[in-house]
């Protein structure tokens, strides 16, 4: 029988990503893991399992299967160590296994794939974004908005925005080029500015337009939807 993986970090936090060495401390925990330390085997676990759930949860139409998703993927990656000679990056190698897990599943399942329900996107956008910044405190939330974004352009901007890929590691997870990975995180961005300026029009409009109308100024647009 398999053995159980370790469970993520108690406190269920993230540490800050450091853009130019977190991958890298990663990647060489998954070296040592592949030699047979088993200390490096449970830190490279608990060093990307938020990242693997968070994206199986957002990819998977059954929020209550993002647990068993996760520990799948990290079996078939334990499974594959042997192969990994660190090309790329540990979290990119990671959740193109994830990508793979969730699709088996799907078509096991024989159901046409889809992303999350809404409120798991709520849930997973509602933890990663800013607190107190305009535009959210009047009940307009990041998840809404991006369940109104076609499925590719969505999975794009969730991977590089909030995820916080790089447009390289985004293309190697998704086997797609990076101009298009680029295309599609800036087409959801416009969209989602597009879909803001569309929630603001009713209240910028007062009843009965005039010369004499105060309606409310614009609302501004939130900051993962317009960050480069």
């Amino acid at each position: 029988m398999t053995p159980a993986l370790p469970p993520p970090p108690a406190t269920g936090k993230r540490t800050p990503r450091d853009p130019h060495g977190a991958d890298e401390r990663v990647t060489c925990l998954a070296l040592a893991a592949r030699s047979g330390d088993a200390e490096a085997v449970d830190r490279f676990i608990r060093a990307l399992h938020h990242d693997v759930r968070r994206y199986v949860a957002f990819l998977s139409p059954d929020p209550q299967a993002a647990d068993d998703l996760t520990q799948d993927t990290f079996l078939r990656a334990l499974g594959s160590l042997h192969r990994f000679e660190g090309r790329s990056s540990a979290r990119t190698w990671l959740l193109s296994i994830a990508r793979r897990t969730v699709v088996d599943s799907l078509r096991h399942a024989a159901a046409r794939p889809r992303l999350a329900d809404r409120h798991d996107w709520q849930s997973a956008a509602e933890r990663s974004q800013p607190r107190g910044l305009p535009g959210f405190d009047d009940g307009i939330a990041l998840a809404d908005l991006l369940a109104a974004v076609p499925a590719e352009r969505r999975e794009a901007f969730v991977l590089t925005q909030l995820l916080g890929l790089r447009y390289a590691e985004a293309a190697a997870v998704t086997g797609t080029p990076v101009g298009t990975v680029r295309s599609r995180v800036a087409r959801a961005r416009s969209a989602l500015v597009e879909l803001l300026r569309e929630a603001d029009a009713p209240a910028a409009r007062p009843s009965g337009t005039g010369h004499g109308g105060t309606g409310g100024a614009p609302r501004p647009v939130p900051e993962a939807a317009t960050a480069a």
